[in-house]
């Protein structure tokens, strides 16, 4: 994309409206605008703006990023923008700063399906620990999960949860949701054939048969908050060095109540072998309580973050297999299969059947 092809949520006076109405720009108007990169993932497409100013432009961004629909998946049931755009716009702004990226503005039209973030630049001032894959170090994980402790604790036990943030799932919604996986898990089992042991088929017809006494963890509604839902590392930002700022979360297709735990298993049971997650674990989830409880968390041990953890890595066998029927590669829902089921044989969930 060139900057003559700018889409219209690009163009100057888009953008001056849009960072005005922000409180980012004063007196001033944007003169012009240039692509420096863009990228497409799966689902989106990623562009990093420059701006150029007339007037008084003080404190407004030189730099933004514009996140859109891929053209492929506008409207479609893998593009989940509209759901970005409500957290960036509705609960963000109710965040402490410093958790995620200032958004700018963020807009949905249902008519077309078509989706967008103006969001705020960090390239300079932040990266990504490591390139996918590769867990980061141990001072970087403790920074991630201090940011991610401190997001979640924003939300723990809200009053607002389920009324005007985010929808709680019924106990109808759980079944249905479970008879789903069902479906999903025999078609698996049989396209794995003797790759899947004997000893793991118990484990799923277990977990399916017990589901409902499973879920009503979540069905308390007690300690529960917005949860990001697709927490690898490599969804975080870190300062890079020499810059004093904080940590910052990103990618939020996938927010929802839920377990705060959640994130927390996924993050390292589903993506860790077994010698990181080992040698990491403990101290990361002190390091998570400490974080809570420093942010006013109250009536939530340890004791009980050691249950949740537990709780939350057996429910995520569940995970490589909705993966496997959305048809990502083996090289995902495999590895992700193998690092679960370690997790789920040291940390003894089974004992929660």
């Amino acid at each position: 994309m060139t900057s003559s092809q700018l889409p219209a949520v690009a163009e100057p006076g888009y953008l001056t409206a849009a960072l005005r109405k922000a409180g980012a720009l004063d007196a001033g108007a944007v003169r012009e605008v240039k692509v420096l990169n863009q990228r497409d993932t799966v689902v989106s497409q990623i562009i990093r703006l420059s701006l150029r100013y007339v007037g008084e432009s003080a404190g407004a961004p030189q730099t933004l990023i514009l996140k859109m629909a891929h053209a492929a998946f506008a409207g479609t049931l893998a593009d989940r923008g509209e759901h970005e755009v409500a957290f960036y716009t509705q609960l963000a702004p109710n965040m402490p700063p410093g958790i995620v990226p200032r958004c700018f503005d963020g807009q949905f039209v249902a008519e077309s399906g078509s989706w967008h973030l103006l969001l705020e630049d960090l390239t300079d001032s932040h990266e990504l620990a490591t390139v996918p894959t590769l867990p980061p170090s141990r001072d970087q994980s403790i920074a991630i999960v201090t940011t991610l402790a401190r997001m979640h604790a924003a939300w723990w036990n809200h009053p607002a949860l389920g009324e005007t943030v985010g929808t709680w799932a019924s106990i109808e919604d759980s079944t249905a949701r479970m008879e789903t996986f069902a479906g999903h898990y025999d078609r698996f089992a049989d396209q794995l054939g003797d790759r899947l042991s004997e000893e793991r088929r118990i484990l799923y017809r277990r977990l399916i048969e017990q589901s409902a006494r499973l879920s009503q963890r979540y069905h308390s509604h007690r300690h529960l908050s917005i949860v990001h839902g697709d927490a690898h590392t490599w969804n975080f930002l870190l300062p890079r060095t020499g810059v004093a700022d904080t940590v910052r979360i990103f990618d939020f297709d996938l927010w929802g109540i839920n377990v705060p735990t959640h994130d927390l298993a996924y993050m390292m049971a589903i993506q860790w072998y077994p010698e990181r997650r080992q040698t990491l674990e403990r101290a990361l989830l002190n390091r998570y309580h400490e974080t809570l409880l420093a942010r006013g968390v109250a009536g939530y041990t340890r004791g009980a973050l050691d249950q949740d953890y537990r709780w939350s890595v057996l429910w995520h066998i569940t995970k490589p297999v909705w993966q496997w029927a959305i048809d990502l590669p083996p090289g995902i829902w495999w590895n992700n299969l193998e690092r679960v089921m370690m997790a789920v044989e040291d940390l003894g969930c089974e004992e929660l059947l």
